[in-house]
């Protein structure tokens, strides 16, 4: 279930301190033909509350949210699966990104549950940090994330999370994805100003399947935000 509007593209996340940093990120890349959505965070929702950041967002496009709660996935499956998958498309959210750490049965309520509430599934399964994995010194077993996206593309999810500033992993877990899903879209935050991901490079490990470039502080840091997404959407179209 792609609903994006273009093959390639780049999606600003929306960390920001508040309502007006919100409208004035969007207000300077809405128009840009290669944003294809806008992520938002748990810290707007706490601060704001879903309805009122949705609200704000709808004033100005009609691109899809997509939701990062950084970490969803991580709770009991009649919780994970359950109603308030529904508060969040009743709010406004079109997407919702998954980590389902919590196991197998989380995943798949999950995805049931998305699926009844119309939610775009979105699951990753490595993140984009140093001290993840147990060859790290972390607490993730090296193999874990690869059978997260085996059995997220198991029960027909088509859109995956990997980790923009590993290449040689978004190499590998796009070669997994793409031998389960006929045509996956592959997300990669971590690019550009805060941890450091090549976006051009993270581009290339990608395709040639759909895929987007999640962007922080690379565009609301920046003293011209869409000068910023020009300049990173004319790297990574070297490679397109």
């Amino acid at each position: 279930m792609d609903n994006f509007p273009n093959k390639y593209g780049i999606i600003p996340a929306c960390d920001v301190t508040g309502l007006k940093e919100l409208v004035n990120l969007v207000k300077a890349t809405r128009s840009l033909e290669f944003i294809l959505a806008y992520k938002i965070g748990v810290k707007m929702i706490a601060q704001e509350g879903a309805r009122k950041v949705v609200r704000e967002i709808r004033r100005l496009t009609n691109l899809p949210i997509i939701y990062d709660h950084q970490k969803y996935g991580t709770d009991i499956p009649d919780l994970s699966g359950g109603e308030i998958l529904e508060s969040f498309k009743d709010a406004g959210i079109d997407g919702l990104i998954i980590f389902p750490f919590a196991g197998i049965k989380t995943l798949q309520a999950t995805v049931e549950g998305c699926r009844r509430a119309n939610l775009i599934s979105i699951v990753g399964g490595e993140m984009t940090h140093p001290g993840f994995l147990v060859s790290e010194g972390g607490y993730i077993a090296d193999d874990s994330p690869e059978k997260i996206y085996r059995d997220a593309a198991h029960l027909g999810v088509d859109t995956f999370v990997v980790p923009g500033t590993k290449i040689e992993k978004i190499k590998e877990y796009t070669k997994v994805i793409g031998d389960l899903v006929p045509n996956p879209r592959l997300m990669f935050p971590g690019i550009g100003k805060g941890q450091g991901g090549d976006i051009a490079e993270a581009f290339k490990a990608a395709l040639p399947y759909s895929c987007s470039a999640i962007v922080g502080r690379g565009l609301y840091a920046a003293e011209d935000i869409g000068a910023a997404a020009i300049g990173l959407w004319k790297s990574a179209s070297s490679v397109l």
